[in-house]
């Protein structure tokens, strides 16, 4: 069978019994063992966890009894989550593997009790803290559509395991543009939505900037995951009551009519001129579809310093609590980040949430407008991997390239990555489109209909040779 399946035509298949469970389980098994030494997207897989469970569910699709609309789809989880029976390194080698892990994250006790299957766990960078993965402890994870580039970050496991095919499903965290950067690069669908949309335990360090998401290789996916996912956790206090429908029936909502703003650079970004003309392409086919593109910047400044406040200082937080000597072994970058975040005072970390606020304040009202806000994802193409920022671009952290993506947390806005195109290299380019703050069925619509109209086939990718 082909790797690369969507979810909702797996779960057709398994309707008919024209695919079972154990049969994607395997396909997705023998696509890890012969991308991942490549890719680098897997930091851990239970090959006999994964068919364990591809064997109940494929019991219970014969039984007609299935248990959720993804039951026994090959799924993936960042190894950011706690994940019972598997340890949950975050990518650091300070963090103790042995240790009682007995205790499923919101995330993973959902997808359990909806009986998806779970591959393993996906990379991410220390503490998830950067736009690109790599780690001391995992090493690289590279970018499946050129092995020589980024996949991203810091979700970037997550997002090469999906393109390349290894599971149809992921789940990874954005609290800066982890989700939708990878997805961006490695041509998938990434969704970050409404803050608190998706229990977190334990509470991040990050705490108003962090969301987790789903990723997948189409909208239906990410609005079906989306439906596992979005139920309240007495763990989580900042978490949002039930949605009130079913986004896998809100994503074919029509949208046509609607008016969103298209900022190309959102008043103060650089853009490549080919990502920028791929994306003002889409845009025009949307305006064509009958989406009503008024070209307008929202208006606020590049809110980057007050995020460097709560983004250093969340992260002193969390390792402030690691061991002894851990300065000595954390990534260098990190190691700097925390620095960084010890020179701030309450007084600068209070400014920086009201910065926050006023720019969701401005947010708020400019919807009141336009119904959604269309972006490039990123910026640039993905680049060479190995580094944080572009070489020779004179860059020095990861938040200077990403320009489109951590307002959008600071403001706890739903926000989405769709592919809309390939460079003349052959590399992805995402668009991203912003709604307002509990608006991710309108989110998702608006993707469908960019994915609809501007469809980006991996396929082209040659898995397994």
């Amino acid at each position: 069978m082909s790797t690369l399946l969507t979810a909702s035509e797996l779960v057709a298949a398994y309707s008919t019994g024209e695919i079972s469970p154990v049969e994607a389980t395997e396909a997705a098994l023998r696509a890890i063992e012969e991308r991942d030494g490549e890719v680098n997207a897997f930091c851990l897989v239970d090959r006999e966890v994964a068919l364990e469970g591809a064997k109940a569910s494929e019991t219970r699709w014969r039984e007609g009894n299935p248990i959720g609309w993804l039951d026994g789809v090959p799924t993936s989880i960042k190894d950011m989550f706690l994940t019972s029976g598997w340890p949950t390194l975050r990518g650091s080698t300070s963090i103790d593997r042995n240790q009682q892990w007995d205790v499923d994250s919101p995330v993973t006790a959902r997808l359990r009790e909806n009986g998806l299957v779970l591959l393993g766990k996906t990379t991410t960078p220390e503490l998830a803290w950067k736009g690109v993965t790599d780690s001391e402890l995992t090493g690289i994870t590279r970018n499946p559509w050129d092995t020589s580039l980024t996949s991203g970050g810091s979700s970037g496991g997550s997002a090469a395991a999906v393109a390349a095919g290894m599971g149809e499903l992921s789940v990874g965290t954005d609290g800066g543009g982890s989700v939708r950067i990878p997805a961006a690069f490695c041509g998938i669908v990434g969704l970050k939505p409404t803050h608190g949309r998706i229990p977190l335990y334990p509470a991040s360090p990050f705490g108003p900037l962090s969301h987790a998401g789903p990723m997948a290789r189409s909208v239906d996916d990410v609005a079906l995951l989306l439906d596992v996912l979005a139920l309240p956790d007495h763990r989580d206090p900042a978490a949002l009551p039930p949605p009130l429908s079913a986004y896998r029936e809100a994503v074919r909502r029509d949208v046509r009519g609607l008016i969103a703003a298209f900022s190309p650079t959102l008043g103060y970004a650089h853009v490549d001129p080919e990502v920028a003309q791929l994306v003002r392409s889409a845009v025009n086919a949307l305006d064509d579809a009958g989406l009503r593109i008024e070209e307008s910047d929202p208006g606020f400044a590049d809110p980057k310093d007050a995020f460097d406040v709560l983004w250093s200082t969340g992260a002193a937080q969390w390792l402030n609590t690691f061991p002894p000597g851990s300065e000595d072994k954390v990534d260098p970058g990190l190691r700097r980040v925390w620095e960084q975040g010890k020179t701030f005072s309450a007084a600068d970390y209070l400014a920086a949430t009201a910065e926050r606020a006023a720019l969701g304040i401005l947010m708020g009202e400019f919807h009141t407008r336009f119904d959604v806000l269309i972006t490039p994802t990123v910026g640039i193409p993905p680049f060479e991997a190995g580094h944080e920022v572009p070489p020779g671009s004179g860059m020095s952290s990861w938040p200077e390239w990403t320009p489109f993506t951590y307002p959008f947390n600071m403001t706890q806005q739903p926000a989405i990555s769709v592919p809309v195109g390939i460079t003349e290299s052959g590399w992805p380019v995402g668009l991203q489109i912003v709604g307002p703050r509990h608006s991710d069925d309108l989110v998702l619509a608006v993707a469908k209909l960019v994915e609809e109209i501007r469809p980006v086939r991996l396929s082209r990718l040659a898995l397994g040779g």
